[in-house]
């Protein structure tokens, strides 16, 4: 069954430092798709490797595979490009994918991008996979610690690098809501915006675009010290591309109200033609 159309947005920016972008998303909304990797290992090595990641759990999922297969298959596809070279020496890659499946979700990761699900409250959904990440998890130090901690950004997981390395991508799954967002970002976001700001910029604007533009703004504004890449998927649409039929209705009918005027419920036509056939019905009567 194809998946329904839903409202998304995405965008990557490389920053006001770097010259380059390693980051890259990906929104296939025919599959019930959408993930943003964060290359590592310097410009050609994370360029490249994020991009592998991109493409090979795009093409995994479509033929068939589980998210967390499709992202293993792209670490082996990563590690099969290494060729030893100086250019290509740790290259490796972060990832975050989502699948939707109808109101199900399932998300998948391996590094430091992150999943949030907004829903008029911000909640993380991932477990960062970094040196930080573990000593929050074991509750060694608290979130705002974790958040400045020297070592948040020494990954313990990441796709490719090394094929010594042990991955067990992380995985949940839930079910979304009337109003429900899910956010998908680079450390990029997270690094420059807290998150008391983060759900700030969500609750202000209703719609993944204008949420995906405010957040990348505010990155940049921020110092855009890294490259930036945020992708928001929110409610199910009908299947004519517009917003759910149950908002459709409530929209009309607020209309309606504002107008004065009255809804017509299809029955009008019907109680007319009632009226018309009991009149003359009594029109016969007394002539009789």
């Amino acid at each position: 069954m194809k998946p329904a159309p839903r409202e998304f947005a995405a965008d990557t920016h490389a920053g006001l430092v770097r010259n380059h972008n390693e980051d890259c998303f990906a929104a296939e909304a025919d599959l019930g798709l959408w993930l943003v990797a964060d290359g590592v290992g310097g410009h050609a090595g994370g360029e490249v490797a994020s991009g592998i990641v991109r493409d090979t759990v795009r093409a995994q999922v479509a033929a068939g595979a589980t998210l967390p297969e499709a992202i293993l298959r792209s670490h082996e596809a990563v590690l099969a490009a290494l060729t030893g070279g100086d250019d290509d020496r740790g290259m490796g890659s972060t990832v975050v994918a989502l699948r939707t499946d109808g109101d199900d979700y399932e998300l998948c990761w391996v590094g430091d991008s992150r999943a949030y699900l907004w829903n008029g409250q911000l909640r993380q959904l991932t477990e960062d996979h970094s040196r930080a990440g573990e000593l929050l998890a074991s509750n060694a130090i608290t979130a705002a610690e974790a958040n400045t901690h020297p070592e948040r950004h020494v990954l313990t997981q990441s796709l490719g690098v090394s094929g010594s390395m042990s991955l067990h991508p992380g995985r949940v799954t839930g079910t979304l809501k009337p109003g429900d967002h899910l956010l998908l970002c680079s450390d990029g976001l997270t690094d420059e915006l807290s998150d008391s700001l983060i759900a700030h910029l969500l609750g202000d604007h209703d719609s993944p675009r204008s949420q995906v533009d405010a957040l990348m703004s505010a990155a940049l504004d921020a110092g855009g010290k890294d490259n930036v890449t945020v992708l928001v998927v929110g409610a199910v649409q009908s299947r004519d591309g517009n917003t759910p039929s149950a908002e459709l209705e409530t929209t009309k009918n607020t209309r309606r109200s504002a107008s004065g005027g009255r809804p017509n419920d299809g029955k009008f036509p019907l109680r007319a033609l009632a009226l018309v056939t009991t009149l003359a019905l009594l029109a016969v009567w007394l002539m009789l």
